[in-house]
């Protein structure tokens, strides 16, 4: 069992307990000084330094020991890592990670708290969080509540003081596996139990549990500083985005870019959603294997060639597996703000936002497919073009929250893809 780095304070118990004595000492003058002044009342944000332990335990009978910092219980799903230096809360609100522990790279997380603002979904979806160490006192002018507060809230599970560098190194030779998150105590053997007990991610429909429930128009454009998100009353054309776990700043980018989105669930039928006559249809991202989706790929099909599609990860993925290609899972996946991807049209590089665990598989491309975008790390297919049916597809994130906006051209091509079928239409 690997035990917990508590014997060795990490940067952040180490600052809190200067801070304190420092506060203590700051507060002593003032209080002499000006004896007439009200106390400062504490950091709101701030947290007590927790003493409860939490264990992770590994498909493979790994046991780390740490402390917990989010809610108690448990949790249980596929773990994976993430390289992202930031946008923990735009990780954690991703309903792309429905089903998976998330472990981050990064040695500190949670120092600028949590905000109303950054968040892809109406909930955390992480099965569980994973982390070397959390921020005791986070600090930033949008904060509205500390990142231990906010997982207790929504009953997510987090331990820290883990050796992370060690789990992802485990991770990366040895291939994603399923681990169980708890913080009750309990005998070696019976943790190993119950990690056997997970269900695996492959073969599991995990879409129905992240979708709406029903349609609804989403307005909210770019983020304008100091006014916010900015809605667009003036929009070209009609988009249908399926929701298969959509992020919502793809749905803002589709808004800033100039369209009028309604969002449908993901088991809308190809009727309905062509009864709301759209000029372009957003196969957005989402959770888990591909392959056990067959309603979606039963609509996707019917939809192909009447209307341009854009496909998005997951989206990139069904829109492939339609048209007769197919699928693996991958090793370890890609989850990051990182990765390296070569437009093959153009030649130029773009680092992404990824968050995947399956691919297309290149040598099963169905006739007309072009692949235009190349993973450089590993050679993965990350971009199909179909010209005959008006459709292309990326395997990663061109909203990028987080991450940089090296591919946020992209909705600016869907747009013209629209304009060009739109106009082949008419004549």
């Amino acid at each position: 069992m690997s035990g917990p780095a508590k014997s060795n304070f990490g940067r952040g118990e180490g600052f809190l307990t200067l801070s304190s004595s420092l506060n203590s000492i700051c507060t002593s003058i003032l209080n002499f000084s000006s004896p007439s002044l009200p106390a400062d009342p504490p950091f709101p944000l701030a947290r007590p330094i927790s003493s409860s332990l939490a264990y992770l335990v590994l498909e493979d009978g790994t046991i780390f020991e740490g402390i917990s910092c989010g809610a108690r219980g448990e949790a249980q799903g596929e773990i994976v890592f993430n390289t992202a230096m930031t946008g923990y809360q735009e990780i954690l609100t991703d309903p792309s990670y429905r089903g998976q522990i998330v472990v981050m790279t990064y040695p500190l997380i949670g120092n600028t708290g949590i905000n109303f603002e950054d968040i892809e979904s109406h909930r955390p979806w992480v099965e569980g969080f994973v982390l070397r160490e959390m921020a005791s006192a986070p600090s930033n002018w949008r904060a509205k509540e500390s990142l231990p507060a906010y997982l207790q809230r929504h009953g997510i599970p987090a331990i820290e003081g883990i050796d992370t560098r060690r789990l992802v190194k485990m991770i990366r030779e040895g291939g994603a596996q399923r681990a169980f998150l708890t913080t009750q105590a309990a005998d070696t053997e019976t943790l190993r139990r119950r990690v056997r007990e997970v269900p695996s991610i492959i073969g599991a429909d995990l879409v129905r549990s992240v979708t709406c429930s029903s349609a609804y128009s989403f307005d909210e454009g770019g983020y304008v500083w100091p006014d916010g998100y900015i809605k667009k009353e003036k929009c070209r054309f009609k988009v249908v985005a399926i929701d298969y776990g959509v992020k919502r700043n793809i749905l803002r980018s589709l808004v800033a870019a100039g369209a009028a989105v309604t969002v449908v669930p993901a088991t809308a039928s190809a009727e309905d959603i062509l009864s709301l006559e759209p000029h372009g249809i957003l196969l957005s991202n989402g959770p888990g294997d591909p392959e056990p989706l067959d309603y979606a790929l039963a609509t996707i099909r019917r939809l192909v060639a009447h209307v341009p599609i854009f496909g998005i990860c997951l989206g990139h993925q069904l829109l492939a597996l339609s048209l007769g290609a197919k699928t693996y899972k991958l090793k370890f996946g890609h989850h990051g703000a990182n990765h390296p991807v070569k437009n093959l049209l153009t030649g130029e590089v773009e680092i992404t936002s990824q968050n995947h665990g399956f691919a297309v598989d290149a040598s099963t491309l169905p006739s007309g497919a072009l692949l235009t975008h190349l993973n450089l790390n590993d050679g993965t297919v990350e971009g199909l073009a179909y010209p005959q049916l008006a459709a292309f597809s990326v395997q990663y994130h061109p909203e990028s929250s987080p991450g940089p906006h090296d591919a946020h051209y992209l909705f600016q091509e869907f747009i013209k893809l629209i304009e060009k079928f739109k106009a082949s239409s008419n004549a």
